[in-house]
């Protein structure tokens, strides 16, 4: 049985030159191409690829979204993750995804022909020194989450307001409490979250925002 592949690259001559490459092979076959993640997410439930070749920057989206959606329907997918660009940021989203590799362009024909053999057979292309920053990054998350956890509802609420910048006497007058009753409340929460200002609380939330979690 050949390896069947599907490719998802914006640049019809990218395409066609992966089509090229593979179909020199006797043990992999292209069964499906698109050039938008739209036109992938249609495509590839009917191709029913062993492996999804994605390039990760795309006119509509991002390849890793579609690695995600891919990975969520049809588990038996392997995707293979492939760009242009070194990026730790991609990296990361695409490990979370569910990839099973991440090579950049400029990777030689064969190596690549070898990469879909190896994503194909259950392994895994991932640089482990990236992997390990990943989940060095997703430990750190959840102790970010426990630090959370532990706050009260009330805390919780004041740290979102201390992160729109607001001071004790807006964050009284907001919440219909004393300034006093405030200062205590942050007090608080600075000892719960381990740390000593209320700069460091703002940093936090805008960063929690940033990545999509916030402290709500």
């Amino acid at each position: 049985m050949a390896i069947r592949v599907f490719l998802l690259d914006d640049h019809e001559i990218v395409r066609r030159g992966l089509a090229d490459l593979i179909g020199l092979e006797d043990d992999i076959e292209v069964v499906g191409e698109a050039g938008t993640a739209g036109e992938a997410l249609h495509r590839i439930p009917a191709a029913r690829p062993d492996v999804a070749v994605l390039d990760v920057r795309l006119p509509d989206g991002s390849g890793v979204e579609v690695c995600r959606d891919v990975r969520d329907t049809m588990p038996e997918v392997r995707c293979l993750m492939l760009t242009s660009y070194a990026d730790d940021e991609a990296l990361f989203d695409a490990i979370m995804a569910g990839a099973s590799g991440y090579v950049l362009k400029e990777i030689r024909g064969n190596d690549l022909v070898d990469a879909i053999r190896q994503v194909a057979a259950g392994r895994s292309l991932l640089d482990p020194i990236a992997t390990q920053r990943v989940l060095e990054r997703l430990r750190k998350g959840e102790e970010q989450d426990e630090r959370l956890a532990a706050l009260t509802d009330q805390e919780r609420r004041i740290l979102e307001l201390i992160g729109d910048g607001l001071t004790n006497r807006q964050i009284g007058e907001r919440l219909h409490l004393a300034e006093k009753t405030v200062k205590n409340y942050v007090s608080s929460l600075l000892a719960k979250m381990g740390m000593e200002r209320r700069t460091q609380v703002a940093a936090y939330v805008a960063r929690m925002e940033a990545e999509g979690k916030g402290p709500a």
